[in-house]
């Protein structure tokens, strides 16, 4: 009985998190008659193949406004009915970010089923908050060409700034070193946050960069940078980036990728000059993979959806001038020797293994469960020369 009343109670505590966490668009506007009198009473629907159930639907008040909040990226259809008025639908209406989309629509008299369908360019400005934010979409991630690290995508930020001991190495490494900091306008190395959904998942209340932990954004939905406007609730004045999981759908999609590199794939220039010198090794790159799947799709459609993911990659690289001690283990030396048929490598791997469910439970409010395990190795070691590259 204990146990479940424990679950029953963080159920419970899930249902009434608020609404912020999400932090997810806003679409909103004004709706006026033919002589630019406002229209209250107006039922707008919008629906998109990105909610679970399917539409959301408000009604403009005394003053013609209505406001549709935490809807999730996607191309929505946006549907304004009222009695003696003409239909009017918004079509192929892209919705990102965590901004404010304003859409104002203007209804005539007409018969009931008249409809007017308007397609056009989504706006792109954000009248009615002063946030200033970056939106990287999943094809955007997934094209770049750079490692499919958060860090490489920051460096794509006008007027974002990566510093720390990671430094740019952050943008050149699939992993995410835990001293990384991003800034904006100058303000202190500690202020960057880094959330899922809204939630902050990395080095609360100050130092410390960004946590260790890997985040895959190659299989998010969008990545929203926000550059600087935030309200009142955000931690510090600061950048943030919000990072935006995909969630399934209504029907079963799935994707894979696999990249490879080595030694094989590059060159240097070490003669017999520069080995009369004593450079006889150069920084070679021994081994580089990435390789990724995922798969989302209905457990029940409209109520239950699931998507899961799965990443390892890793690399290992020589490291000049380290040699093991050919003595090592042998009581009659005490001294120290190069064991030159020993190469020293820096080696990094990880792997992620992810996945989420997402349900509705009633019209206005959903639950999303999400786990997400990563395996970490990382260090030195040596390989003997004889063995192959990959050895």
């Amino acid at each position: 009985m204990r146990r479940v009343l424990n679950v029953v109670a963080a159920l419970a505590g899930i249902v009434v998190l608020p609404g912020i966490v999400f932090a997810q668009s806003t679409i909103a506007g004004v709706v006026r008659d033919a002589s630019a009198a406002v229209l209250p009473g107006v039922t707008v629907e919008s629906s998109s193949p990105a909610l679970i159930e399917k539409s959301r639907t408000v009604i403009t008040d005394g003053t013609g406004q209505y406001r549709i909040t935490d809807l999730p990226p996607g191309t929505y259809i946006l549907t304004f009915s009222l009695a003696g008025f003409t239909t009017v639908k918004r079509d192929g209406l892209a919705v990102s970010g965590s901004g404010v989309i304003t859409v104002n629509v203007d209804l005539r008299v007409g018969s009931v089923a008249e409809t007017v369908t308007v397609t056009g360019e989504s706006p792109i400005v954000d009248t009615q908050s002063v946030r200033r934010e970056v939106v990287l979409n999943n094809e955007t991630l997934n094209t770049l060409p750079a490692t499919r690290g958060y860090g490489s995508a920051l460096a794509t930020v006008p007027a974002l700034n990566i510093g720390g001991v990671a430094g740019a190495g952050a943008s050149t490494a699939p992993t995410t070193p835990s001293m990384m900091f991003f800034t904006a306008h100058g303000g202190a190395s500690g202020e960057g946050r880094l959330m899922t959904n809204g939630l902050v998942v990395a080095a609360p209340f100050g130092g410390g960069g960004v946590s260790d932990v890997t985040y895959d954004i190659a299989n998010a939905e969008e990545m929203q940078v926000l550059i600087s406007g935030g309200l009142g609730d955000a931690e510090t004045g600061g950048p943030s980036i919000n990072i935006v999981p995909k969630s399934g759908g209504n029907q079963f999609r799935g994707s894979a990728f696999y990249s490879t590199s080595g030694d094989w794939a590059t060159s240097d220039n070490v003669d017999d000059r520069l080995r009369g010198f004593g450079i006889t090794q150069p920084p070679t790159l021994r081994s580089n993979w990435d390789m990724s799947g995922s798969l989302g799709g209905p457990i029940k459609r409209d109520r239950l959806w699931f998507f899961a993911n799965g990443r390892a990659w890793g690399n290992a690289a020589v490291v000049d001038g380290i040699f093991a001690n050919r003595f090592a283990g042998d009581a009659s030396h005490w001294d120290y020797a190069a064991d030159q048929s020993i190469e020293a490598r820096a080696a990094e791997s990880r792997k992620i293994f992810a996945g989420r469910v997402t349900a509705q439970i009633t019209p206005r409010n959903r639950v999303t469960f999400s786990h997400d395990y990563q395996r970490r190795c990382g260090g030195s070691h040596g390989v003997h020369k004889q063995r192959l590259p990959f050895g």
